[in-house]
């Protein structure tokens, strides 16, 4: 059986990146690093404008209902 997996020749036998894989990832490091930072960034800005935002409400405006009156019994 050929080395890797299936026929690619970008990793060998023990699943390594080839030196071919590793040239033809290296002009979208940069660029991917970037967005995927960019991405946790606003991610992590609405948790936690959410969380400033929920901490905030008092709930006041919510109706609580009373306890359910119990049925006698007989």
């Amino acid at each position: 059986m050929a080395a890797g997996f299936g026929n690619s020749s970008y990793y060998d036998r023990q699943f390594r990146q080839s030196p071919a894989l590793i040239r033809a990832r290296r002009p979208y490091l940069f660029k991917n690093a970037v967005v995927g930072s960019a991405i946790a960034a606003f991610a992590l800005g609405v948790y936690a404008y959410t969380i400033s935002v929920i901490g905030q409400d008092e709930f006041e405006d919510v109706k609580v209902p009373s306890a359910p009156t119990q049925p006698e019994k007989k």
